[in-house]
């Protein structure tokens, strides 16, 4: 279904992203992956095979956005799937909440997307076809204390991409959203190594690859149909 197309992945050194590089590939996709640990990126390369090329990026620069453009076409010479999955999740009670922390949290999470999404969507704009996938969570509908700030930035997140999918209307470019529940990925590892239980210690969580699959369905679309919110929940989830 997705022969001759080219997905850009962010976040694509673990967890969900790697994941959404590999399921892709599997398609016929070629794709070029994207996160900071060029380690990894080269492992998933290598697994992947010659479908899939690298960089490494650090999308905290506001410059990474047309960097990352400009590298792919200059690979494939175009671009038809942005999936962007690169986030930094920090939960806290607003008392503990490391203030530090604020500033790479709203660039990654949100910042580097609107501008990707932003870039890529001119291109496939004028190419006339495209898709561009946006990674939230449902903990954007959930107030629950401590994740005020993780979860603001996916509701924002989440306006934004409907708005751009309403502002694309008609141009031939899909725009997705792609909300996940409890998923284990070395997201939840990085918050036990700080102390705090992974949320994947509550209930049976869902694999990466159950969030990839979803994404792979939503750029398999065709004709008029646009799926454009999906929300993936554990099964043992009541929220």
């Amino acid at each position: 279904m997705l022969d001759g197309k080219v997905a850009v992945v962010t976040g694509a050194s673990a967890g969900i992203g790697a994941a959404t590089a590999h399921i892709l590939a599997s398609a016929g996709a070629r794709v070029l992956l994207v996160a900071r640990r060029q380690d990894r990126l080269e492992t998933l390369q290598q697994e992947i095979g010659d479908a899939a090329q690298f960089m490494a990026l650090n999308l905290s620069d506001p410059s990474s956005a047309s960097a990352l453009l400009d590298h792919a076409l200059a690979a494939f010479g175009k671009v038809d799937i942005l999936v962007n999955n690169a986030g930094i999740l920090r939960t806290s009670h607003h008392d503990d909440f490391d203030l530090d922390e604020l500033d790479r949290m709203i660039a990654v999470n949100y910042s580097a997307v609107v501008r990707a999404s932003i870039l890529f969507a001119r291109h496939m704009k004028a190419q006339g076809v495209g898709q561009i996938v946006n990674v939230s969570s449902i903990g954007a509908g959930i107030a629950a204390a401590g994740t005020g700030i993780y979860g603001g930035l996916k509701l924002a997140l989440e306006r934004f991409t409907e708005v751009l999918r309403v502002e694309l209307a008609g141009s031939g470019v899909r725009v997705g959203l792609v909300s996940p529940g409890t998923t284990s990925t070395e997201i939840f590892e990085d918050m036990k190594s700080r102390g705090q239980p992974g949320w994947d210690e509550f209930l049976p969580a869902m694999q990466a690859g159950d969030i990839a699959r979803a994404i792979r369905f939503m750029c398999e679309q065709t004709g008029n149909a646009n799926a454009a919110r999906m929300h993936i929940y554990a099964t043992s989830e009541t929220f």
